[in-house]
């Protein structure tokens, strides 16, 4: 391990700059992000300069890409039970398992499915 740290084939910040760089791009949130570097091992310093990295513009839009494409498994859903803030509290839900923040994931559920996704819970 010493002798692939000295050549440079060790890199806690590289790796961490390359992890957040992947997968924000295939839609990943900071809180996902952050919570699987804390799994492999990152210190805290590195995640959050590897998290400076991704810009805050766009964090919207690609939630509410996500929730476009994710929108027509669940209006099947809807189609079954006739519940419309279920698909909403259900497509929220699935946004912050993305690692959107829960204002984030709300905003967006609440957009693309023009129904308030507020607190229903998926129980029958």
């Amino acid at each position: 391990m010493a002798d692939l740290s000295a050549r440079g084939h060790l890199d806690d910040a590289a790796f961490a700059q390359n992890w957040v760089a992947v997968r924000s791009a295939r839609g990943y949130g900071a809180a996902r992000l952050r919570t699987e570097l804390r799994a492999r091992g990152v210190a805290t310093a590195l995640i959050d300069a590897a998290l400076a990295t991704v810009r805050d513009d766009g964090v919207d839009e690609r939630a509410r890409e996500i929730a476009r494409r994710r929108l027509p498994a669940l209006q099947r859903l809807e189609a079954r039970t006739g519940s419309g803030a279920r698909v909403a509290a259900r497509l929220r839900d699935y946004l912050m398992r993305r690692g959107y923040s829960g204002g984030v994931a709300t905003r967006v559920a609440r957009e693309v499915t023009g129904v308030s996704a507020g607190t229903e819970t998926d129980a029958p």
